[in-house]
């Protein structure tokens, strides 16, 4: 496998990444294969129906917000109420014709990291590790922002699925820089994914991923939620800790920094910690 440069800062992983298609899950795309047949012999195939053969795929929601915002005006870009805060809403402003032909042969995560292709054998399961993370946060945070009767629920779950998504893409881009920071943290438990990735790549993939929404145009609501930098705001806070929480019970439930997301998360939802806990684990149930 041919080992690129690794790019020199924030600005040029930016640029590199906006340069690259965004994959997306065979599933997702078989899925949409199928609603698109659909649509051609009966025409009853809606923005809801689309919005969830997608719901369980970043890349593909990802792809969808940033159509949306090309074809947004800018007054609409500046200003966060004209611009869809959700899938459902990113599709209706798309169209469901003009979504289904702008889809043609989508590029696979699956191809992206097949170890005949990129040379790493663990590239699959490191892929699906992120993917599965990445559910699991968009359903704690759907649940506590239902517990804290959050009027924007629909967003945050979708904040929460998009929060790793430069995880991904370096998986499917530069498998090899995701695998060592992987096998890294696999060796230093205690490592922190913010210093590991500094020390490897040179930024923090947070700061990449905001860089990326706002290059292609995101709703100014995600990149918020997403943004860990606020993290005295609600719903920031929603969203941080449902990453937390799956990325920390990834293995089980005897992580050692669990105790201090109960305590946190009971906070922000005024529970006792061990009722947090009991929330936590019915959500993933």
């Amino acid at each position: 496998m041919l080992l690129l440069p690794i790019p020199a800062s924030l600005p040029a992983w930016t640029e590199a990444f906006c340069d690259l298609p965004v994959p997306v899950l065979a599933g997702t795309q078989r899925a949409l294969d199928a609603l698109a047949q659909a649509e051609a012999e009966r025409g009853d195939v809606d923005a809801h129906r689309i919005a969830e053969a997608v719901a369980q795929d970043p890349l593909m929601t990802l792809r969808i917000f940033a159509s949306a915002a090309r074809l947004a005006t800018p007054a609409a870009r500046e200003d966060r109420r004209g611009m869809p805060e959700t899938v459902t809403a990113a599709l209706l402003l798309l169209g469901i014709g003009p979504f289904f032909r702008s889809l043609g042969e989508l590029p696979l995560a699956e191809a992206a990291v097949d170890p005949a292709r990129c040379g790493i054998a663990g590239a699959p399961e490191g892929l699906a590790t992120v993917l599965r993370r990445a559910r699991r946060s968009a359903n704690f945070a759907l649940g506590f922002a239902v517990h804290r009767m959050d009027g924007d629920a629909a967003a945050l779950q979708t904040a929460a699925l998009l929060h790793d998504f430069a995880e991904l893409l370096l998986w499917c881009h530069r498998p090899e820089l995701a695998d060592t920071l992987a096998r890294r943290q696999a060796a230093d438990p205690t490592l922190r994914s913010a210093s590991a990735q500094q020390a490897l790549l040179g930024i923090e993939l947070t700061a990449l991923e905001q860089a990326l929404m706002r290059a292609w145009g995101l709703p100014e609501l995600l990149r918020r939620m997403t943004d860990e930098r606020q993290a005295r705001d609600p719903q920031v806070r929603c969203v941080s800790l449902a990453v937390r929480i799956a990325r920390h019970s990834t293995a089980g439930w005897d992580n050692a920094a669990l105790p201090d997301d109960w305590t946190a998360l009971g906070e922000l939802l005024q529970l006792s910690p061990e009722a947090a806990e009991a929330l936590v684990r019915d959500i993933d149930r």
